[in-house]
């Protein structure tokens, strides 16, 4: 196997097992990684509404269905949806208290989760990994 595939693989693995390792940190919170996803995303826009379509193109997992999870949230009562005054074929989604208060509770969690892993690196290491996992996609600096 080259070089390029075993980087590939690690890659590959790594971000599986990190994706596998937070969703068993918030299962205790019944909540999901994209569930988490789409609410770190509505409370980045403090307190302005989102349509389904802008935190689609924002999700980390760009294959999820939105809406279902939008659902999920709503049933747990931490996002809110409402017609779009402006047009009414689209929905504006806002996070509410319940979901803001949950998301700083699910963010402690995470964070005790990653400061094991960030230890393990320096600060230019990680800046390192970042540059390089940059250039492996072809993004500029």
């Amino acid at each position: 196997m080259s070089n390029y595939l075993k980087a590939i693989l690690e890659v590959i693995k790594t971000g599986h097992w990190i994706t596998d390792q937070v969703s068993i940190e918030l299962k205790e919170f019944d909540i999901t990684e994209p569930q988490f996803n789409v609410l770190r995303i509505l409370n980045g826009r403090n307190g302005k509404p989102v349509t389904v379509q802008e935190i689609q193109s924002q999700m980390v997992q760009r294959s999820s269905n939105v809406t279902r999870i939008i659902d999920k949230l709503l049933d747990k009562q931490f996002v809110e949806r409402k017609e779009c005054p402006s047009n009414r074929r689209k929905m504006d989604i806002t996070i509410t208290q319940s979901g803001v208060d949950h998301l700083k509770i699910l963010d402690q969690k995470l964070s005790k989760f990653h400061s094991s892993m960030k230890n393990n690196l320096s600060n230019t290491e990680l800046e390192q990994l970042t540059e390089l996992i940059k250039k492996l996609k072809g993004e500029t600096k």
